[in-house]
Formats: C-alpha cells, structure tokens, sequence
C-alpha cells in the first residue's frame, strides 16, 4: 500500500522550495484525494490549472474530487473542461499519464495493446501492400571478407551507426544535466519531485526520446526487408527479449545481449533451423531462471 502521508511530506517540501512545481501540487492532491482530503486536493488542482491551463491531468483529478464531494453538476462541468484541455493529444493526456506510476510490466503491456490497435487501424487506411526500398544496401555495394561477400550497409553502416547511438546515449545519461534528471525521476520520482524537478514533462521528454530511436532504428532495418504492417510486432517482442534478458536499465548490457542473441539465430540456422525463430527465447528463459534481474541487472530494493 502506498504511503500517502509520506508523499504529502515529500510534496510539502517541493513546494516550498519552488511554488510553482506542478508536479508537487499534483503529487499533494493525489494523495490528499485517496485521504479523503476532497477540499484539499481541489485547491491544489486549482493552483494547477492557473499554472498550466492546458493541463489534462488537473482537470481529471479535480473532477474526481468534485464526484467523491457529491458535487455532481462540479464533476461534469470539470470532466467537460478535461476533454477540452487538449483533444487531440488523447494519448498522452489520457493514456500514458496514467500508467507512467505503475509497474513497468503494466506499462508494457499496456503500450503494446495500443500499438496492436493502432497497427491494424493503419491497415485499414492503408492496406497490406508490402513495400521494397532498398535503394541504400545497392548504392553502398559490398564487401569482401575473406572469400565470403557482405553487403557494406549491414557489415558497416548498421553497426557504426548502433555504436554511435549507444555511445551518445550513454554519455547523454551519465554526463548531461538532462541525462541525469530522467535517471534519478527513473529511480525515485518522489525524491526527485521534492527537490523540484517537474516528472512529468521528464517521462514526456523520454517517451518522445524513446520513440525518436524507434523510428531511427526502424528506418535503418526498412531498406534490408520489406516494409508491410505487421513487422513492427516481431521488432519489439525481440526487443522485449534482449531487455529482459540483460536486465531493466542496463544499456551497455542490451547492446551485449543483442549480439549474443544474434549469434544465437545465425548458429542456429546453422545446425538446427527449426528453433532458430524460438532461441532468443529459449536464451532469455535460461538467463531468467538463473538470475530474475537479468544478465547485467541487480536486484535493488524499492520502497512501496
């Protein structure tokens, strides 16, 4: 069960450092709600809106303290002025704000249903005509190793370009101010809201960051297959593997883990064909039953 009096104080003192902190007021009212503090929470959510008027979630939260208040003509009147904060932003405002709190495997799989619904609605304003772009693999040529041919964009392109994206990340979030502040709201969001970072334009800034690098890698693999709805679904459940299998958080593991796993595949097409599609799995449930935290995870203890 959540500490909501302890989350009242960590929301205290955010406030006091910084009255303008969003976050804080959303933080104080969330749990004044669950306490029962109807009166409480709606003026916090109150100082919000005059913060941020377009904020979806203040508009949301004040509308369930009004409904818990018995206040109902309040409750529609704020319900209605939520919906119109920012319609078109259903998804942030309505969706990932609400999960960015919970488990990271309720996040998981909760994104993943919305890419499945959002993949088949792009099938039906699109259709399933596959498309062949492979103008970059042919203008780069080939190359020669040993007696064996390879394709200069797979054995050079590709690979300095994962290097590159793996170091800048990494420097990204170990020497950047920006870096550090998603690294510490990742590992506790209250400590990091009471000394006044705003958490939720930080998941905001990552989620896009995230979807930046999807889209990166997905234009980078589009020339070497063909493109048609549908590969995106073997894209992220291989990459739910190589995450899982080296653990939440460790990039430079992922990276390790990938080549691992990749080298699995090419062996086993090799010497047996049938379970090449099954060994990125089969490796991930050996690694799991050994150690739960993954390869290059550690087991941490969390406050709740």
């Amino acid at each position: 069960m959540q500490d909501y009096e302890g989350a009242l104080k960590y929301a205290n003192l955010a406030i006091e450092k910084n009255p303008d902190n969003i976050e804080a007021y959303i933080e104080r009212a969330n749990s004044n709600n669950f306490l029962g503090n109807y009166d409480e929470a709606i003026k916090d959510l109150s100082n919000v809106i005059q913060i941020q008027p377009a904020n979806a979630i203040a508009f949301n939260m004040r509308a369930w303290a009004l409904y818990k208040k018995k206040d109902y003509p309040g409750a529609e009147a704020a319900i209605k002025d939520y919906l119109a904060t920012d319609p078109k932003d259903v998804i942030g405002n309505h969706l990932l704000a609400r999960i960015y709190e919970k488990e990271h495997v309720l996040q998981l799989l909760v994104t993943f249903a919305l890419f499945m619904i959002l993949e088949d609605l792009q099938k039906l304003v699109w259709g399933v005509q596959p498309l062949f772009e492979d103008a970059p693999v042919r203008l780069l040529g080939q190359v020669q190793v040993g007696e064996i041919y390879y394709t200069a964009y797979q054995l050079l392109l590709l690979p300095g370009v994962a290097l590159l994206v793996l170091l800048s990340l990494s420097y990204f979030l170990r020497r950047t101010l920006l870096g550090r502040t998603i690294v510490a709201v990742t590992h506790d969001r209250e400590a990091a809201a009471a000394i006044g970072i705003d958490a939720r334009r930080v998941y905001l800034l990552t989620f896009t960051l995230g979807a930046a690098l999807a889209a990166l890698g997905g234009a980078l693999a589009a020339p070497t297959t063909s493109l048609v709805p549908g590969i995106g679904v073997q894209m992220i459940v291989l990459s739910f593997a190589v995450v899982a299998t080296a653990g939440l958080g460790q990039i430079e593991g992922a990276a390790v883990t990938a080549l691992l796993i990749g080298l699995g595949r090419s062996l086993a097409v090799y010497f047996a064909p049938e379970l090449e599609v099954v060994v990125p799995y089969l490796l991930m449930v050996a690694v799991l039953l050994l150690r739960p935290a993954g390869l290059f995870g550690r087991t941490e203890l969390r406050r709740v």
